[in-house]
């Protein structure tokens, strides 16, 4: 059976404070990150190779179009939550993506999280400066 030409995957992506909702649409390889151009919203080139890692591994860059949501965080998280959702998607859209998006380490949720601040010092382990007089 043929699916449908309006077809649209969908994976949620997290890191640190960051979440994505990514879409996958058939396409030319375009990616949307909040209504901007890639290049336009990610100013480092490392970041632009973070987000298109999962393509790159399954050699489908120019496969598909990527519409991306993330808010929270900093940049770097967001690259991060994006590389997540969109490897969601990837599995959503053909479950055979699978393994090889597994033994790369993309499906995997980063679980580190900010250290919280601990009384008596000045954030979660720096202390406050010693003098001796």
């Amino acid at each position: 059976m043929a699916k449908k030409a309006s077809e649209k995957y969908y994976g949620t992506g997290r890191r640190k404070k960051s979440v994505a909702r990514v879409y996958l649409v058939p396409g030319k390889g375009n990616i949307t990150i909040n209504k901007r151009d890639i290049d336009e919203y990610f100013g480092m080139e490392t970041l632009k190779v973070i987000v298109r890692q999962p393509l790159a591994a399954l050699d489908a860059v120019e496969k598909y179009d990527v519409i991306v949501t993330v808010k929270g965080g900093g940049y770097t998280g967001q690259a991060g939550a994006v590389r997540h959702g969109l490897a969601r998607a990837l599995v959503q859209a053909d479950a055979e993506n699978r393994p090889v998006l597994k033994k790369a380490g993309y499906l995997t949720r980063d679980p580190r999280m900010k250290e919280r601040k601990k009384y008596g010092l000045k954030a979660a382990r720096r202390a406050p400066q010693f003098s001796k007089r």
